[in-house]
């Protein structure tokens, strides 16, 4: 399937930091345009601000993000989960990393443990407000 979801994540002032620190967590290919950059904006309050950014990860892991201007309405984030479907045990190692790395400054909602439909599951809310739900399926035989 060449379809993928892609999360698009706003930010109060702060979608720089958060996109850099996802990319140290995700790796992948970061790109970043400010208001100026994207609009010519030179109010002070937007101009370095992030219009958009995009990290690719791999297929179907992307995300995106922007600040909110002071004039709009800034929008709670959802949650955004990531799952293995149980057919590759190499799945669990990534996700188990970006668990790791995601919970630096982060308020643990739900350790990442056995759940009772055998898979492992968490969620946690990091450093920046954004909300992330694990769930490392068990490999099925």
């Amino acid at each position: 399937m060449s379809i993928g979801l892609t999360p698009y994540l706003r930010f109060a002032g702060d979608a720089r930091a958060a996109m850099e620190f996802y990319n140290s967590v995700f790796g992948g290919e970061l790109s970043l345009m400010t208001f100026k950059e994207g609009m010519n904006d030179d109010r002070p309050a937007t101009t370095d601000q992030i219009m958009h950014s995009s990290l690719y990860v791999s297929r179907g892991v992307h995300i995106m993000a922007s600040d909110t201007p002071p004039e709009m309405n800034l929008m709670p984030n959802g949650t955004v989960s990531f799952s293995s479907d149980g057919t590759d045990e190499a799945d669990s190692a990534p996700l188990q990393q970006w668990w790791d790395g995601l919970s630096e400054g982060a308020r643990i909602d739900v350790p990442l443990d056995t759940a009772p439909w055998g898979d492992a599951f968490g969620q946690l809310t990091d450093k920046f407000g954004v909300t992330w739900m694990f769930n490392i399926s068990a490999v099925r035989d």
